[in-house]
């Protein structure tokens, strides 16, 4: 089954009158790049979270954030008062500097770094314990939520393949008129000519000739069969990059048929291939 690689899932709980909570997006990308930010009473949890996303989460630009709401009626932190100080003195000289107006510095002094210390000297193993499963429930839900996207994106590939199997189906129709105007042109051509008379015989062997390097067989039973590869592909898990090169030869055969097509309604025909394979390969990006 498939799955996209778009999702969001959010998880949150109270340990010890702290109310947590983690939410994780992600995007589509060619691997893992995971982008961490974490309140710092947990920065240390940091390695072990990445090492649990990296665990649930195969493939995707993801971003996870983890905040602290609220600590309740229990008071577990503390301002840095020296450094507190420090910032205050810097934001002082220079707002004199520039000659700015003065400033509540209060309301700036509680979002610089570092300011709050986690009077807690060490982090309870039930409390990373506790931590990590919100961490791995966010996951799966962002899982669930890509699995959900990726029914969409089944079906809309499904639909896509058929609709190319549809324009391959109707290639056949044309073939035969596509060499009988091949042949007519080529005669008139020497009719016009000043040296009327030709050979008969070499004329039909040049035309045999011509007609096998324009002949499209290969080309129609190679498309089928990737197309039904495709779809086949598409049961198998975290199958994305896969599909995406199946794609690539789908496309080359598409070229192929068009490149030797000579015929009007057969190019129309390929034009609409190549527009269903370019909305294929779009969403291909953004498969796991």
């Amino acid at each position: 089954m498939l799955m996209s690689m778009t999702g969001f899932g959010r998880a949150s709980g109270t340990f010890e009158s702290k109310k947590i909570s983690i939410e994780i997006r992600s995007l589509n990308s060619k691997g893992l790049d995971l982008s961490v930010r974490i309140h710092n009473f947990y920065k240390e949890l940091e390695p072990e979270i990445r090492r649990k996303v990296t665990e649930l989460l195969e493939r995707g630009k993801v971003d996870l954030f983890l905040n602290l709401d609220s600590t309740g009626d229990n008071k577990n932190f503390s301002i840095n008062t020296d450094l507190a100080k420090a910032y205050y003195n810097d934001l002082q000289s220079i707002n004199t500097a520039i000659g700015q107006k003065t400033e509540d510095y209060l309301s700036i002094l509680i979002r610089m770094p570092d300011i709050f210390v986690n009077e807690h000297e060490e982090m309870s193993d039930e409390e990373k314990k506790f931590i990590l499963q919100l961490v791995t429930e966010a996951c799966n839900k962002l899982n669930e939520f890509r699995r959900q996207e990726g029914v969409a994106l089944e079906n809309e590939f499904s639909q896509r393949i058929e609709n190319i199997r549809s324009l391959l189906n109707e290639v056949p129709k044309y073939e035969r008129e596509r060499i009988d105007t091949i042949k007519e042109r080529i005669r008139k051509g020497l009719e016009e000519i000043a040296a009327a008379n030709y050979d008969n015989n070499r004329l039909e062997q040049e035309l045999i000739f011509y007609i096998e390097k324009l002949d499209v067989s290969e080309e129609k039973m190679r498309l089928a069969n990737h197309l039904n590869y495709f779809l086949e592909t598409m049961k198998i898990p975290n199958a994305g990059k896969k599909l995406g090169f199946i794609s690539q030869e789908i496309g080359r055969e598409i070229n192929t048929l068009g490149s030797k097509s000579n015929h009007a309604e057969m190019q129309k025909l390929v034009v609409d291939m190549k527009d269903d394979l370019e909305k294929i390969k779009e969403q291909v990006l953004n498969t796991l």
